[in-house]
């Protein structure tokens, strides 16, 4: 900024201190507008507009570096700038947000403020109004790197009186650097606390117990069949079929066999690599660049990467379906394309029906929905094609070590620990068990009032998730395998994905004895969007 230079103060939204995503815009409530004229806002970004940012001109005179002293004091000169005609609709208004804890957000200069609307009196009867913002500017050079609010001027509320509300801006030096002006609302003794810690030591002692136990089964058991399977080799056919084959070996010539539902597995297969890919590709982002500081830049980085990484989805389903000798590839190529979308817009609908009727700033403009549409169609569309051809032509051709018997081979009875549905249950507990620490600290930035910021925490725990995921699947498939079950393909990719359903599971814990959210609107923005989380995390296990 120059000396002198207009700084504006946004009013961005209002809303009950205990949810979250249930925000209005800050003049719904009857606040009154300061005199200057007004300044138009659009949104910058796709992921802004998403999130409901609604900011609007505060209508504050404020310069950069001004100060006006009362005489002879070294106190900042109050400013009135607006009066509230309070008649008994709007102190109504008042009342309803001052029960339900309401609080608002403003911005200067990017930097986000927090100030509490009103408060009442021990009994609850009286209700009283805060009148004046004193702000506080740090600046550093021509840049501010810091700005605090105090509520002052408890008014209280009566019908048919005029409110007068007034300000103070007041400028302190500051030695803050401006690239270290977001490190104020960062947690360190929240995020990097003693049990995070502990938490990742815990799941890393996980990880070399499952590799020991994979790497036993593997070396040891397996190590003895392929030495006789190598020797068989050099049999004829009659002397290895009057041969004492057990388990596995049994239905080698069933076992590839083509999954049931093909063309459903391999758009999920699809699906998984492909969020398996932007969750790798944002966390790597997030560390590299402070994406925090900027409003929606997290989630305009996240649906910019899905949508460019399409192929990914397209070649890893595409080659897949054409192995299992899948016929109908333009349908498989649609329904991987649209599998994760269509949840996701599908939920966001059904939610943004309710934000409708509550007049919610979180209400999706109907041009963002055009715009996240087109970026479906034109983009995600065309780029998954793509990787479909790719994947067709380059690994589509079926190459399976043992050819595949003309006449399925009945599956024995076996016990009840290792039936399909049993082996689907118990494969989640492990990789749950390994992110769930983390799931608390990813639910609070996301639901409380943190910045999620130690993203290379989270890139531990996803090449946790990954390892513990692929031993337990591989420990699931040996078993039924052993139990001369060949139909592992749906076996293995559920072990993994059931995480999902605990993952939900705990969601519903955490709802209840970690939050005080209340009221359709939040609630069901909670579970519409964990289950959408839930399942997108099953997806990329799988």
């Amino acid at each position: 900024y120059q000396d002198k230079e207009e700084v504006v103060l946004w009013m961005n939204t209002v809303g009950p201190y205990h949810n979250r995503q249930e925000t209005y815009k800050y003049f719904s409530l009857p606040f009154c507008v300061g005199s200057k004229k007004s300044i138009s806002h659009y949104h910058e970004t796709l992921g802004e507009a998403l999130q409901g940012v609604e900011l609007e001109f505060s209508g504050l005179d404020i310069k950069f570096k001004v100060l006006y002293f009362i005489f002879f004091s070294d106190d900042v000169m109050q400013t009135t700038y607006c009066e509230i005609d309070l008649d008994k609709g709007r102190r109504d208004a008042f009342v309803y947000a001052i029960k339900n804890h309401y609080w608002y957000q403003m911005y200067i200069d990017d930097l986000p403020i927090w100030g509490i609307v009103g408060e009442a009196d021990e009994n609850g009867e009286d209700y009283y109004l805060w009148t004046y913002k004193k702000l506080e500017i740090g600046y550093n050079g021509n840049r501010i790197v810091d700005v605090n609010l105090t509520s002052e001027g408890k008014v209280k509320l009566v019908p048919n009186t005029k409110i007068q509300m007034s300000y103070s801006v007041k400028w302190k030096k500051s030695d803050v650097k401006f690239e270290d002006r977001f490190d104020k609302y960062l947690d360190p003794s929240f995020f990097q606390h003693r049990i995070h810690w502990f938490s990742i030591f815990n799941s890393f002692m996980m990880v070399i117990f499952l590799v020991g136990l994979v790497s036993m089964i593997l070396m040891r058991t397996l190590r003895k069949d392929y030495a006789r399977y190598s020797k068989e080799e050099e049999m004829d056919d009659m002397d290895r079929d009057l041969g004492d084959e057990y388990g596995w070996k049994q239905v080698h010539g069933d076992v590839f066999r083509p999954s049931s539902h093909p063309l459903i597995f391999s758009s999920l297969i699809g699906s998984g690599c492909q969020i398996f890919a932007v969750s790798l590709i944002v966390i790597v982002v997030a560390m590299i660049e402070d994406l925090y500081t900027e409003r929606g830049s997290m989630l305009s980085t996240a649906i910019f990467v899905y949508a460019a990484t399409s192929p990914v989805n397209g070649y890893f389903g595409g080659s897949l379906y054409a192995r299992q000798g899948g016929r109908r590839w333009i349908k498989q190529m649609f329904i991987g394309a649209f599998l994760i979308p269509a949840m996701v817009c599908g939920t966001a609908f059904f939610i943004n029906f309710i934000a409708i009727y509550y007049h919610a700033s979180r209400a999706i403009p109907f041009g963002t929905m055009v715009a996240v549409c087109c970026i479906c169609f034109f983009v995600i569309l065309p780029l998954n094609l793509v990787g479909t051809i790719l994947g067709r032509n380059l690994s589509g051709q079926p190459n399976f070590p043992c050819r595949v018997n003309a006449v399925p081979r009945p599956i024995p009875e076996k016990k009840w620990f290792m039936e399909p549905a049993v082996i689907v249950c118990l494969g989640g507990i492990l990789p749950f068990g390994s992110i769930f620490i983390e799931m608390y600290f990813i639910f609070t930035s996301f639901w409380a009032y943190k910045i999620y910021y130690v993203y290379g925490f989270m890139m531990l725990v996803l090449v946790i998730l990954c390892i513990v995921t692929v031993c337990v699947t591989i420990v699931c498939t040996y078993f039924l395998l052993n139990a001369e079950d060949y139909r592992w393909q749906w076996t293995s990719f559920l072990s993994a994905a059931s995480t999902a359903i605990y993952v939900y599971m705990y969601s519903f814990y955490y709802y209840f004895f970690k939050t005080k959210m209340y009221g359709l609107f939040q609630t069901s923005f909670y579970f519409g969007y964990m289950a959408v989380f839930s399942t997108a995390l099953g997806i990329m296990c799988g």
